[in-house]
């Protein structure tokens, strides 16, 4: 039983270890990386914009306002802005983006996209489309009764 904790001990602390890094980090523990562009501003009326670029060629911006000021149930921030780095394999990353009052959406090459709809089913949503609607009937729920037994 004893040799059993212990091999299960010695398995559990192999799995633990770290495993072969595949990329190298960009940047090394205590480097410093600094800000080479920032910009800010914040208006009165709730707009604003800021950028900034750091010195591993990260960069950001983004502007922003308050969308139906004013007016009850229909106020909503609005921002968009984009940002840009380089992914650990080496490839460029950029993201573009629009949050309002329809939710977050986001633009880039590097994200996936559904595949297309297949020819058959797409003919069959089209016929499905061109249908008139077919009025329901309405059937009133009929309760539940067991009959008894006694």
């Amino acid at each position: 039983m004893r040799s059993f904790v212990v091999l299960s001990a010695l398995v559990a602390v192999a799995l633990a270890a770290p495993q072969f890094q595949q990329y190298s980090p960009q940047y090394q523990a205590g480097q410093v990386i600094p800000i080479v562009r920032q910009q800010q501003e914040v208006n009165f009326d709730g707009s604003y914009q800021y950028s900034y670029e750091t010195g591993n060629g990260i960069a950001a911006q983004e502007q922003g306002y308050l969308k139906n000021a004013g007016v009850k149930d229909q106020e909503a921030q609005v921002a968009q802005g984009s940002y840009s780095y380089t992914s650990p394999e080496g490839i460029p990353i950029t993201l573009t983006y629009t949050a309002d009052e329809n939710g977050f959406q986001a633009q880039g090459a590097h994200l996936p996209t559904p595949p297309p709809i297949p020819e058959a089913i797409q003919r069959a949503l089209q016929y499905i489309a061109s249908q008139p609607p077919q009025p329901q009937q309405y059937q009133p729920a009929q309760p539940f009764q067991q009959p008894f037994r006694g």
